[in-house]
């Protein structure tokens, strides 16, 4: 047997006195007319530890009790019953009642009513959001509002650090950093040694810059090592006028002026100037005198700026151009068709440029992987005159070559410095002797961080050398090149 809780005992009794009482006052009053409503008993908060029995030994004794709310519906459950029993109308009825039906779990009918709303309205969904989300809506709701608190964690926080730092802003916090040793694989163990941390920061900038100068891409994934290398891969402008200035990757080894001759040999003064619409040999400045007038001018005297955004030819790959279009057929007179049979016709243009002005150009059906590994000076010489035709290599017996150059302030005396440059001009042997193809080209950059890696079509002629007449191509299936890194190239020498 259970021993008798006091607690229990004592709200037994109060309870009983209470139901007592209000019989009582209820048989004596019971002539009298109430002039005011009765009120319900106050509640008592129970303790959670009386059983549940112990309340049901005096049901029989209290009449039920129903407690009215005082309050009413509220406007929102009102307006909510009264569009749950009106048809939808309009494309925002359907809506609003296909939110409604998905917040009660019914998807099928919520389906239904959005697939109705859109076939009445396909912007349905925006005016869904102003109707119920308006911009004033999130700015009174946003808890990292300017009027929130100052203990909302908020990165932007304007009352407290004022408005977000830029990427150079955060990166030029890490100047003061060390290059971190890596944990030890075992705690309680020495570190691995880490002959970089002790270095100081000239040898460190100067083996960054030789790093810089074989492979660039590699230089800047340095950055993802830890801060400090961050900082110096992207605050040193040192490393970076090395690279811009120099021939291996940079503006040093780009040709705003002819090097070579169509066929490859040296440059001939008698060759000069076939067209002078088309050939401005002499730039109004040198090579050196543009770089540095376009630092201050064009790129806010940032190296690195300048070598992530200024035109450049790209060596360590070749531009690939991919043609598909379709042409109408001529049914076979021995079969019976309804409809005319038609051809996809496939093929492929490859640019390959070089450091010493020329390039090689082949118009194939032939895949890029059966083709970049072969775009090579050595055996396009080889395939010349149709030789050597049992190699693999043969595709290149098509191959053209050229010279190219970029646009230079010579090309446009009267336009401003940088908005001269972007331009490529190619020009390769043509079909026979007596004829020059030219083209003309945009360097423009496709995709998110990838830059110089697209050429478009300006123009492509045909040019008679005999005649000193020229004819132009038309571009309508031809499409524009972009670049693809061959691993076999290396630096493109």
């Amino acid at each position: 047997m259970e021993e008798p809780n006091p607690e229990l005992e004592s709200f037994r009794q109060q309870w009983r006195a209470e139901v007592s009482a209000r019989a009582q006052a209820d048989g004596n009053g019971a002539t009298k007319p109430s002039k005011a409503p009765r009120r319900p008993p106050p509640i008592t908060s129970l303790s959670s530890s009386i059983p549940l029995k112990s309340v049901k030994e005096d049901e029989g004794h209290v009449e039920p009790q129903i407690f009215p709310r005082l309050d009413g519906p509220s406007s929102s459950e009102e307006h909510t019953r009264s569009t749950s029993t009106k048809e939808p109308q309009s494309a925002l009825d359907h809506y609003e009642r296909a939110v409604e039906r998905e917040s009660q779990g019914s998807l099928g009918d919520s389906l239904s009513l959005y697939r109705k709303a859109f076939r009445l309205d396909h912007r349905v969904d925006q005016k869904y959001k102003n109707k119920h989300f308006p911009p004033s809506y999130s700015k009174h709701t946003n808890p990292n509002s300017s009027n929130a608190a100052a203990t909302v964690p908020n990165p932007a926080h304007h009352s407290l650090d004022g408005p977000p730092q830029t990427i150079k802003q955060l990166i030029a916090r890490y100047a003061g950093l060390n290059i971190e040793p890596a944990p030890p694989a075992i705690e309680g163990t020495p570190p691995p040694p880490c002959p970089l941390a002790d270095l100081p920061e000239e040898i460190l900038v100067h083996i960054f810059q030789e790093v810089a100068i074989i492979d660039v891409a590699s230089f800047v994934r340095l950055a993802q090592v830890c801060k400090k290398m961050a900082y110096l891969v992207t605050s040193n402008e040192q490393i970076w006028k090395r690279v811009c200035l120099g021939s291996e990757v940079g503006f040093g080894a780009m040709h705003y002026q002819w090097q070579r001759e169509v066929l490859g040999g040296p440059l001939k003064e008698d060759t000069l100037g076939l067209d002078e619409d088309f050939d401005e040999m002499e730039p109004s400045l040198s090579k050196e005198a543009i770089t540095e007038a376009l630092l201050h001018a064009g790129y806010s005297a940032s190296w690195h700026l300048m070598f992530r955004f200024r035109p450049r030819i790209r060596f360590n790959g070749c531009y690939i151009s991919t043609v598909n279009y379709i042409r109408p057929g001529q049914a076979s007179p021995n079969q019976i068709t309804w409809n005319s049979p038609v051809h996809i016709i496939t093929y492929y243009r490859y640019l390959r440029f070089f450091r010493d002005g020329t390039v090689i150009s082949l118009l194939t059906t032939t895949e890029p992987a059966d083709v970049v590994q072969y775009l090579t000076k050595e055996l396009q010489e080889t395939h010349r005159d149709g030789a050597a035709a049992h190699l693999p290599s043969v595709v290149m017996q098509n191959a053209l070559r050229g010279r190219w150059r970029l646009s230079t302030a010579g090309d446009s005396p009267d336009a401003d410095l940088k908005d001269t440059e972007g331009d490529v001009f190619v020009e390769t042997e043509g079909a026979r002797a007596k004829y020059m193809y030219r083209m003309k080209f945009s360097l423009r950059s496709a995709g998110k961080g990838a830059r110089n890696n697209k050429l478009v079509w300006q123009g492509f002629w045909n040019y008679n050398l005999l005649t000193d007449d020229s004819g132009e191509f038309t571009l309508r299936n031809d499409k524009a090149f972009f670049w693809s890194r061959v691993r076999s190239y290396g630096d493109g020498a």
